[in-house]
């Protein structure tokens, strides 16, 4: 893929990440002259025409939100049988390498938390749910500001998606489902705003509320069970 131009316009320079449904590159715009991400749907993803007619339109409406919380969608399209979208390049990292690293303080914890909350404020004013809030959607700036990523590309993923044991790209999903997506009923924007919460809890406290198996009893146990309380794990936490 290393130098290849998509559309006359986006050459690849190299591979930066890596997911269930798409690879993505580190690319320049050589009309604009100007550092992209270059998202690039697997092949088996590819041949699904559904699933590319409803990908071009989630990602040409996920492009109307424009916000500093939020990583912005620049284009959408097919060249040489790669079907690609166009982001903002955000240099830095996610929010999962960041927790991988080590503990947060609260103060970066709530100043993360918060820079979510504005984004999907922003989302949700537009009738956009995120379905797939989670570290690695969430991409960190050197500054410490905090994006998410994926809006539109992941609720189309997570609604085409099912719990099953042994797929490690859902078993990452579900340990931030809100419990009405674990039980398939209809959302609305407090899902993301549990997902959120689940996140802020795993900043606090350096482990996820509900751990399992495999997807379905982690499903099954934030259904059922409830989570330790954060002063018995952090005794430290400001009040």
């Amino acid at each position: 893929m290393q130098d290849l131009v998509l559309n006359n316009r986006y050459r690849i320079e190299k591979l930066i990440g890596q997911g269930g449904m798409a690879d993505v590159y580190l690319g320049r715009d050589t009309l604009l002259d100007r550092l992209v991400a270059i998202k690039v749907l697997h092949p088996d993803l590819a041949n699904d025409q559904t699933f590319i007619e409803n990908f071009r339109r989630e990602a040409r409406a996920a492009a109307k939100l424009v916000h500093p919380n939020i990583v912005g969608i620049y284009d959408v399209g097919e060249d040489q049988g790669f079907h690609y979208i166009v982001l903002e390049y955000v240099p830095g990292h996610t929010l999962k390498d960041e927790l991988e690293a080590g503990d947060l303080t609260p103060k970066q914890a709530l100043s993360i938390a918060l820079d979510v909350a504005e984004g999907l404020q922003e989302a949700h004013r537009h009738g956009f749910i995120h379905c797939d809030i989670k570290p690695q959607n969430i991409l960190l700036l050197p500054s410490g500001i905090a994006k998410i990523t994926d809006f539109g590309i992941a609720r189309l993923t997570t609604s085409t998606s099912t719990l099953v044991f042994g797929n490690q790209d859902i078993m990452g999903t579900a340990h931030y489902l809100s419990p009405e997506q674990a039980q398939g009923r209809a959302l609305d924007g407090r899902s993301d705003l549990y997902s959120l919460g689940i996140m802020l809890y795993e900043m606090l406290t350096g482990s996820r509320p509900y751990e399992g198996d495999n997807p379905v009893t982690v499903a099954l146990k934030r259904v059922q069970d409830h989570p330790f309380p954060l002063s018995i794990l952090v005794s430290h936490l400001p009040s």
